[in-house]
């Protein structure tokens, strides 16, 4: 009985911070997610860099002491230089195109049946003491007779469909030793009151990189895609907490 009451306590609680969490978010939309300091190398501007950055009146970068006199420095955009991600801090785009569907059905059926018949005609004449240790008149022609029968049947089927056609961007935030890249990407979409929000992380080849810097997600290893949102939409297809108890506390 304590046990109930300290679950029904803890669900109290619980369902009191989501109650009070929807209330200070009445009539306004959804908090994005602060962007992510993501680690950069240090690179050493090129002299068109700095060029470009007198032109526009941006702040140059802090002056990054020259390692050698040439032109073409490393870490600066050049014209013979592969523009496809390969460092921390790179960025490629992830191509995510999923168009599954799964169909699974199985039925099961078995029966069996069985019967037995004995009789004891004679066995040393003992066949007439049996009358005193069973009850009633014995048969002994008739001594065992049993017949057992079961039969068992199951049906089960799975329907499954899941489409995701978009495009987004992803940041490497690491090299492996053997050279591949892990990657992450999060993208947030509000629209009126409903945030969309889509997160991709996982590890890629530099080989499989497209010539336009490019990826498919078929083509990214232990890959996690996370498409969901939150907001009034997304709340109102939740059931209410009181209903989530419910299914989770009753037994039947």
């Amino acid at each position: 009985m304590n046990r109930a009451v300290l679950i029904l306590s803890a669900a109290a609680l619980l369902s009191g911070c989501s109650v009070a969490s929807q209330l200070s978010n009445v009539g306004r939309a959804p908090k994005m997610t602060a962007p992510e300091q993501s680690e950069v190398p240090v690179v050493e501007a090129s002299l068109a860099m700095q060029g470009a950055a007198a032109r526009t009146g941006a702040a140059a970068p802090p002056p990054v002491p020259a390692t050698s006199a040439s032109l073409f420095r490393t870490g600066a955009g050049a014209f013979f230089h592969d523009q496809r991600a390969s460092r921390i801090g790179d960025i490629l785009t992830v191509r995510i195109k999923i168009s599954d569907k799964a169909e699974v059905g199985n039925s099961t059926t078995r029966s069996r049946s069985g019967s037995e018949t004995a009789d004891l005609g004679a066995l040393l004449g003992l066949e007439s003491q049996i009358t005193k240790v069973l009850p009633g008149s014995v048969d002994p022609s008739k001594l065992v007779d049993t017949s057992t029968k079961s039969q068992s049947g199951g049906a089960g089927s799975m329907s499954r469909s899941e489409k995701i056609d978009m495009t987004m961007a992803a940041i490497v935030t690491g090299v492996l030793p053997n050279g591949n890249l892990l990657i992450r990407g999060r993208q947030e979409v509000r629209v009126n009151f409903e945030l969309r929000e889509v997160i991709v992380t996982g590890i890629v080849r530099p080989e499989d990189i497209a010539r336009d810097n490019s990826i498919a997600h078929s083509q990214i290893a232990e890959a996690r895609i996370s498409y969901g949102g939150r907001g009034q939409l997304t709340d109102a297809q939740q059931a209410r907490w009181g209903q989530q108890i419910y299914d989770a506390l009753f037994p039947f």
